[in-house]
């Protein structure tokens, strides 16, 4: 399944209070920035941890944070966290200053635990992402550039193509659990979009396919590293050349 939809003006944000309760924080994969802060989030289930950036991004986004966590206790949680996404990302601008600016491929982790996790990559300019599954829902919401995506499918022992949708700066895009999908930016500047994950993303094993075989092979935090790594390195080579 992959839906998109557009929603109503983006919520007013909440402001952030640092008062050091000793929240306990999960191990970062190596491509991502180990600076951490306690942070008080109300909303927190127990085990539910806040990677934190910079504080002034973390009072643009906690609102938006605790209002993920809360529709994710909902009884359709994927339904009810694309509508705080989808609320989220409809003023792209307003996000785009909330996130900051992408500068180079990576991913930027807002929240991690067992139920969730929330993110937001950025993709280099003409940056490609083999075929790949999550083994868990997500919602992708875009609040800069394009994502162009490829749907497949399995057919016996091999994947078909079965679908294409191009989402632009304000949509948003759903995946269930069993979806398979490509990812392309197909522009000369950098796309970002937020990506949020019914489930611990960085602690799931998953599978990706060879982008000219197809053939399926496993997916890890060094394959993903390896993959930001030689996009940041090609986007250097253009600008020097």
């Amino acid at each position: 399944m992959f839906n998109l939809k557009d929603d109503s003006k983006t919520s007013r944000r909440g402001m952030i209070k640092t008062l050091g309760l000793g929240l306990t924080f999960a191990t970062l994969p190596s491509f991502m920035s180990s600076a951490m802060t306690e942070v008080s989030i109300d909303a927190l289930d127990h085990g539910e941890r806040i990677i934190p950036v910079k504080e002034n991004e973390l009072i643009e986004m906690q609102k938006f944070i605790e209002d993920c966590i809360t529709a994710n206790k909902e009884s359709n949680p994927q339904e009810a966290v694309k509508e705080v996404l989808a609320k989220g990302v409809s003023n792209p601008s307003a996000m785009l200053k909330a996130i900051g600016e992408p500068t180079e491929a990576g991913l930027k982790v807002f929240l991690r635990s067992k139920n969730l996790t929330i993110f937001a990559a950025s993709w280099t300019p003409q940056m490609n992402l083999m075929p790949h599954n999550h083994h868990m829902w997500a919602n992708i919401g875009i609040y800069t550039g394009r994502e162009d995506n490829i749907i497949w499918e399995r057919s016996k022992d091999k994947l078909e193509a079965n679908d294409v949708r191009c989402l632009f700066a304000g949509d948003v895009a759903t995946l269930n659990i069993n979806a398979i999908h490509s990812v392309t930016n197909p522009l000369q500047r950098f796309t970002g979009g937020l990506h949020i994950y019914g489930g611990d993303f960085f602690a799931t094993e998953r599978s990706q396919w060879n982008a000219e075989t197809l053939n399926e092979e496993p997916s890890n935090g060094d394959v993903i590293r390896n993959i930001f790594k030689k996009a940041n390195e090609q986007m250097i080579r253009m600008k020097n050349d």
